[in-house]
């Protein structure tokens, strides 16, 4: 189950968010060895601030499985504040249209269901809730900065990243900005290759009480 947790719901959810914020530390710092910002074995940094809307994935244990952050290319985005450099000299993105996708992250158990293309099966379900709230946005497309190992995951997924600019060293990775089509044919696609069933992405809702 995919939850969505806007800005007026992080009260409610804050242990949802700490507990993703763990997550990031496992991946991001633990897993990857990226130079990134922590502090008690939890992950975050300047663009948890604006306000960002986060997807959260949830096993059938309730524990966060995965998540992605997203913002509006009209205000602060990592693209344009943090990494301009992999531009290449295009202008940045912004409009009402496009959002910024970033710290997608998936810390899943060895069981976890595959699908197409040897690609876990929560990796599609979280793709697909990108897209289905991109179009519940009426979003044309998404902006993101990743690595070069995720875009080769999106490539199998047949989700290709779009290139802004050329890949570029980043500290310990290889970074590369581009552009993601959001389209009702894009889900379908998804969907079918992810092997899921009606839509993944739900209205933020309480875990039963223990």
């Amino acid at each position: 189950m995919l939850q969505l947790i806007t800005p007026d719901l992080y009260g409610e959810f804050a242990s949802e968010l700490k507990e993703m914020h763990g997550l990031r530390y496992r991946v991001f710092k633990e897993r990857l060895d990226w130079e990134v910002q922590t502090e008690d074995e939890i992950e975050t940094d300047a663009f948890d601030g604006f306000k960002p809307v986060y997807l959260l994935l949830k096993g059938s244990d309730w524990r966060i499985r995965g998540c992605v952050r997203l913002l509006p290319s009209t205000g602060p985005t990592m693209l344009r504040d943090t990494f301009p450099v992999l531009l290449g000299g295009d202008v940045v993105p912004s409009t009402a249209e496009i959002w910024e996708s970033s710290r997608f992250a998936l810390d899943l158990p060895p069981s976890t269901p595959k699908a197409a293309g040897g690609l876990a099966q929560a990796t599609y379900e979280l793709f697909a809730g990108m897209i289905e709230f991109g179009l519940a946005n009426d979003l044309t497309r998404i902006v993101t900065v990743t690595d070069t190992r995720m875009e080769r995951i999106l490539r199998l997924a047949t989700w290709p990243l779009s290139r802004i600019g050329q890949p570029m060293p980043v500290g310990k990775t290889e970074a590369v900005a581009g552009l993601l089509e959001i389209s009702h044919a894009t889900l379908l696609r998804i969907r079918g290759r992810g092997r899921l069933r009606g839509p993944v992405l739900w209205k933020p809702v309480l875990a039963p009480s223990a």
